[in-house]
């Protein structure tokens, strides 16, 4: 067979291009070699088609960056949803395993999750979706928490699972600090654009969004610390 005749025979047996694809073999890549390691050249290498082809289907390196943590986040949803919990501990407790599923299964793509510019400045990594929220809330409103007791959860919910599964995710051999800004050949915007999400199906974030707003970081940081320490107190003196 020709050299021409055996490329036409792989791009037929290879899957068509989208979006979807793009974004797969992306992941592979950044699970093989982190974030800093992908590039709009080599993803289409890797994809044995021209750079200009991946534009047809994405905008640049940062709107693929933005869509591996999309289809983590999304792959999380549906399986969250898979098995209801009957109890918003249950709930927390699921959430929070299925997070831990995406650094122990992609620990380069979670620095991503963890620390790339949420969808609004005002919701906290790794719970960067505000699909994500919005289930979180409405479970704890479904169980009887108020606003002030929800967004206190949230936050405390989410100060956990950042600091324990970016500690995780760096064992497993990740690099933590923020993917550099922007690399991008495609000229894709920048997505710090507060107030461009759309909130009309997300009631209860809508509704807390200046609770959610709220500074609380030195508070925060006293009643971990101080929650801390009570516990190794308590171990140490039994």
């Amino acid at each position: 067979m020709t050299r021409n005749g055996s490329r036409a025979a792989r791009e037929l047996l290879r899957e068509p291009l989208s979006r979807a694809v793009v974004i797969d073999e992306a992941l592979s890549m950044i699970d093989e070699s982190g974030p800093q390691g992908l590039s709009m050249r080599r993803l289409a290498e890797r994809l044995e088609v021209r750079a200009m082809s991946l534009y047809t289907y994405v905008t640049g390196r940062e709107d693929v960056l933005e869509g591996v943590v999309a289809r983590l986040l999304d792959h999380l949803i549906r399986n969250l949803n898979k098995e209801p919990a009957e109890t918003w501990k249950g709930y927390l407790q699921a959430l929070a395993h299925q997070v831990r599923a995406i650094a122990v299964d992609h620990p380069q793509a979670f620095s991503l999750v963890a620390t790339r510019h949420p969808a609004t400045p005002w919701l906290r990594p790794p719970l960067r979706s505000v699909s994500i929220v919005e289930d979180l809330l409405g479970h704890l409103w479904a169980h009887g928490f108020d606003d002030t007791k929800m967004v206190a959860t949230y936050r405390a919910f989410s100060s956990f699972l950042l600091g324990q599964l970016l500690l995780e995710s760096a064992t497993r051999g990740a690099d933590t600090g923020p993917v550099e800004e922007p690399l991008d050949e495609g000229d894709a915007p920048i997505p710090h654009r507060d107030g461009d999400v759309d909130l009309t199906e997300a009631p209860l974030v809508r509704r807390l969004q200046p609770k959610l707003s709220e500074d609380h970081s030195a508070e925060e940081f006293e009643t971990g610390l101080e929650t801390l320490l009570k516990r190794l107190d308590m171990e140490l003196s039994q």
